[in-house]
């Protein structure tokens, strides 16, 4: 579980870093890969990114002995850990509702790390593989079609995109079986982590930039957190500790909701100077 923080922690602060980053660059033109372009000409983004990386390999070596549903719920926390950042570093207060939903995600992480048992030992079935990098490209076709629609369905499409692409890697991790660079590049499941995580990552930045960072953000998180726990439990045969399945649910329900009502935290706004 200990990773599973880590990896909260930097995908956290890097969320904080990359929304000033973001709003600093402006809307422009050329479409969303030009946003990205121009964003990664900041320092803030890179910087983000570079915690990106870290969060990642915490990420990957939770999902290698935790299972999905307690990771998941994990990187939903990191909304906590950029409130918090947002209210140490920027002009940002969390109403008392909001510390006490910081509050309520680490009682339900607290729950989920009593709770969950070890990974899974299921293979991934070859399908399952294949779905992968199926999805990562659906996700990569709906993304911009959704960023054409008004208000708050355009925000909370693109959220959802950008989870499903998140959920896409996490699964991916638990498929890969060698890093061997014959099997890795033979396996499918190798290029859903890829383009996966180029759509969430490009779709977030979209979303982080534009309309209601909010619903964009609670559409994140759902997307991130659902599919890939039950895909964890129904296919790879993650479980929790005998007699404790009640306390898992409730603990992911918890930690996810807590996410959930601090998603404003998902963009935080540009500090002065």
């Amino acid at each position: 579980m200990i990773c599973a923080l880590g990896a909260a922690v930097c995908f956290g602060t890097a969320t904080v870093l990359q929304a000033m980053a973001a709003r600093a660059v402006g809307r422009g033109e050329g479409g969303d890969a030009a946003l990205l372009l121009r964003a990664l000409g900041q320092w803030r983004y890179v910087a983000g990114l570079a915690l990106d990386g870290l969060g990642f390999l915490f990420q990957i070596a939770a999902l290698r002995s935790l299972p999905i549903y307690a990771v998941a719920a994990a990187l939903a926390s990191s909304l906590a850990v950029t409130a918090v950042v947002a209210a140490r570093l920027l002009r940002v207060r969390p109403t008392r509702n909001e510390w006490a939903a910081v509050a309520v995600v680490c009682a339900g992480l607290a729950m989920l790390g009593v709770a969950s048992g070890t990974e899974g030992g299921r293979a991934g079935s070859t399908e399952l593989r294949y779905a992968m990098p199926a999805t990562a490209v659906a996700v990569l076709l709906l993304g911009p079609a959704g960023g054409r629609l008004r208000g708050w369905r355009r925000d909370l499409v693109l959220g959802l995109c950008a989870g499903f692409g998140f959920g896409v890697v996490e699964v991916s991790v638990r498929l890969i079986d060698s890093l061997a660079p014959g099997p890795l590049l033979t396996d499918p499941a190798t290029y859903g982590l890829v383009l996966g995580g180029g759509a969430a990552f490009l779709l977030l930045t979209t979303a982080l930039e534009r309309g209601s960072v909010t619903v964009a953000t609670a559409g994140m998180v759902v997307g991130e957190t659902v599919g890939p726990a039950a895909i964890g439990v129904v296919w790879l045969g993650d479980r929790t500790r005998e007699g404790l399945a009640w306390l898992a649910v409730v603990g992911f329900v918890v930690a996810v909701a807590g996410a959930l009502a601090l998603a404003r935290f998902g963009e935080a706004p540009v500090a002065e100077g």
